[in-house]
C-alpha cells in the first residue's frame, strides 16, 4: 500500500517577515523526494513543521488524516536534524538496542566499525557519529523519514554507501531529504522541489533547477 504525506498551505513568519508562503509538498512511500534551497530559505523550518516540532498555519496530512504533532503518531515518521542528537556518552551497543536494530548488519556494511561495539561515541569522528545517526534513522520502522543535511561530515565512501542504503530502504518508506551536497541526492531522487523566496516549486528535472537560478547541475 502506498502512503502519502502532504504539507498543505504552510505559512510561517518570524518578526513580521514571511518565511514560507502557501507551501504545498507531497511525499510518497517508495519514493525519495528532494528539497533544494539556499541558506535561509526555510528548508529546516519546513522539515520541523512537517515533523510537528514547529508550529505554523498549516495542515500536515498522511493518507488524508490531519496531524498537528505528527511525531506523536507512532510509526508515522522520524526526523534527522542538522545537529548531532546522540549523546556522546553512549555506545553503539546501547544505541542499536534502543532502536531495536542489529549492529552486526551495520558492521557488515561498514566494516570500519568492527570491534567498536562498546566504544563511546565521543571516540568517533564527526563523520562516524553522523553515519550512525543517519543509519538508525534510515532503518527505523516508520512510514516516512525526514533527513536534514544527512551528508554533512560524511566521507565520499560513506556517502556512496548511504545512497545505496537509501535506494534499498525506500521500498519500506518515503524519504524527504534536503542537503547542500545536493548532487548526492539528485542522483537518486524521484521528485525534486525547490524552495525560493518563500515559495516552493515542483521541478520537472535539472533544467528547471537551473532556470530557477539555484545551481548548474
Amino acid at each position: 500500500m502506498i502512503h502519502i504525506l502532504e504539507a498543505d498551505g504552510i505559512q510561517l513568519e518570524f518578526n513580521g517577515k514571511r518565511i514560507l508562503s502557501d507551501i504545498y509538498l507531497k511525499c510518497e512511500t517508495g519514493k525519495i523526494t528532494e528539497l533544494l534551497g539556499r541558506n535561509g530559505e526555510g528548508k529546516s523550518c519546513l522539515m520541523k513543521i512537517i515533523y510537528g516540532s514547529l508550529d505554523s498555519e498549516s495542515a500536515v496530512r498522511c493518507d488524508g488524516v490531519i496531524y498537528k504533532k505528527a511525531f506523536r503518531q507512532r510509526g508515522l515518521l522520524v526526523y534527522l536534524p542538522q545537529f548531532n542528537f546522540i549523546p556522546r556518552s553512549l555506545t553503539p551497543k546501547r544505541i542499536f538496542q534502543d532502536f531495536n536494530l542489529e549492529f552486526s548488519l551495520f558492521e557488515k556494511r561498514f566494516p570500519e566499525f568492527k570491534n567498536r561495539y562498546m566504544s563511546l561515541v565521543s571516540s568517533f569522528s564527526g563523520g562516524e557519529s553522523r553515519l550512525i545517526e543517519l543509519y538508525i534513522i534510515i532503518k527505523s520502522k516508520s512510514q516516512f523519514a525526514l533527513l536534514d543535511e544527512p551528508f554533512t561530515h560524511l566521507s565520499p565512501i560513506f556517502a556512496d554507501k548511504i545512497m545505496e542504503l537509501l535506494l534499498e530502504e525506500k521500498k519500506n518508506k518515503g524519504f524527504l531529504i534536503t542537503d547542500h551536497m545536493f548532487r548526492y541526492v539528485t542522483e537518486i531522487s524521484d521528485y525534486l522541489y525547490l524552495l525560493k523566496n518563500g515559495k516552493i516549486h515542483l521541478t520537472k528535472g535539472r533544467s528547471d533547477v537551473e532556470l530557477l537560478g539555484y545551481a548548474k547541475l
